[in-house]
C-alpha cells in the first residue's frame, strides 16, 4: 500500500518434499501421507489469514508453531 514501508507476506502454502531443507525451510518428521496431509492442512488453515510485515518473521513464526505443535513428549 503506498506510503507503508515493509514486505507484506501472504499466500502461504505449506508444501510437502522428499528432502528436508533444514537451512530454507522447516522440517518435521511424521508418520505417513495422511498424518502430513492433516499438517499440511491445518497449516495452510492457521496461516492463511495472517499477515506479516517481513519473510524473517513468517518464517520464524512458522517454524516456531511447527515445532510446538508436532512436538513428541
Amino acid at each position: 500500500m503506498p506510503g507503508l514501508r515493509g514486505l507484506s507476506c501472504s499466500g502461504f502454502r505449506a508444501t510437502p518434499t522428499d528432502a528436508p531443507d533444514h537451512l530454507g525451510g522447516v522440517a518435521v518428521e511424521v508418520a505417513g501421507d495422511a498424518e502430513r496431509q492433516e499438517l499440511l492442512q491445518r497449516l495452510e488453515e492457521y496461516f492463511s489469514t495472517r499477515r506479516f510485515t517481513n519473510a524473517a518473521d513468517a518464517f520464524d513464526t512458522v517454524k516456531a508453531y511447527v515445532r510446538e505443535t508436532t512436538a513428541k513428549g
